[in-house]
């Protein structure tokens, strides 16, 4: 089973009440990758980063797993960059630069080497650009996930429609799944978007959790209390590359596999944001990975007898 992975490899500065960073790696696609590599190789990357992407960290992506192959890198420009600031409760944030650079004009490229893919990850981009990468797959893939956030639903909701009727899954937060059905209700909210194409919805909570929805099937993971998060920028991403590696590299596309995947990525979110950027992500290992998981586990069992 392959897996293709399209998104932003970008820079990032970040500042949270625990801290700031100069200009780091960061992008969708960056903590997607990095994520999904725990779980399954190779990963099949189509993005575009400027001449000034640190040469070094497209090897350590490769080192992981990652063709680069669809990996456009157009030397006489820059590549995207994000400055926000977290407020104290680190699930509010302010902007303070977006400069879209080399994605101002990006036309993704799926070469003939991705062809056979089978699990396609679409990461937060353009609504048009993640249906450009589809409309270039000679054959339809077992499984499409896509991520998307509030910015298009209010500049680019047409496209945004056209988009979700090619997709499986669809992965946002519980912000904006109240902002695309203007229900308030998260699982009326529900109902319509998957009314709207996907047959599944992940719904993200942040510190509260995360919902799976298929039909009238409902699962809820947990969020695992953590001491600290420093930074919580890839945490959505770094969830999605987990929930999809997981999915691929078992090739079971079942409910009951999708709660398993919703775990191992709740599990890598929970890792990422101990560290800025994705420096936890570079330093982990696939031990740390399986207890943390463990810990998930253990945080919801329990045992109960019902009285007749």
């Amino acid at each position: 089973m392959s897996l293709l992975v399209v998104g932003s490899v970008a820079f990032d500065a970040i500042e949270t009440p625990f801290g700031k960073t100069d200009k780091i790696i960061g992008g969708a696609a960056t903590y997607i990758s990095l994520s999904a590599s725990f779980f399954h190789r190779p990963i099949k990357l189509v993005s575009v980063v400027g001449g000034d992407f640190p040469k070094e960290k497209i090897e350590m992506l490769r080192q992981r797993g990652v063709e680069t192959e669809g990996l456009q890198i157009k030397e006489n420009e820059k590549s995207f960059f994000w400055a926000g600031r977290y407020h104290i409760d680190m699930n509010s944030r302010d902007t303070l630069t977006t400069e879209l650079n080399v994605l101002a004009d990006f036309h993704p490229v799926v070469p003939e080497s991705y062809q056979d893919c089978d699990y396609v990850m679409l990461g937060n981009l353009s609504p048009k650009v993640q249906r450009q990468v589809l409309e270039q797959l000679k054959k339809r893939p077992k499984l499409i996930v896509m991520d998307t956030m509030n910015f298009w639903m209010e500049t680019a909701w047409d496209e945004l429609q056209k988009t979700l009727k090619m997709v499986d899954v669809l992965s946002i937060n519980d912000e904006e799944a109240r902002q695309m059905t203007q229900a308030y209700s998260l699982v009326k909210a529900a109902k319509k978007i998957l009314s709207m194409g996907p047959h599944t919805l992940i719904i993200k909570k942040g510190e509260h959790g995360a919902l799976l929805f298929r039909g009238n099937q409902v699962f809820f993971a947990p969020a695992l209390p953590l001491e600290e998060v420093f930074d919580p920028t890839g945490a959505g991403d770094t969830f999605a590359g987990g929930f999809i590696g997981y999915l691929a590299e078992s090739n079971d596309i079942s409910f009951d596999n999708m709660k398993r995947a919703v775990i191992y990525g709740s599990a890598m979110a929970s890792l990422c944001v101990e560290k800025f950027g994705t420096e936890r992500l570079e330093t982990l290992t696939p031990q740390q990975v399986q207890a943390r998981v463990q810990e998930f586990v253990d945080l919801v069992q329990f045992e109960i007898e019902l009285e007749n």
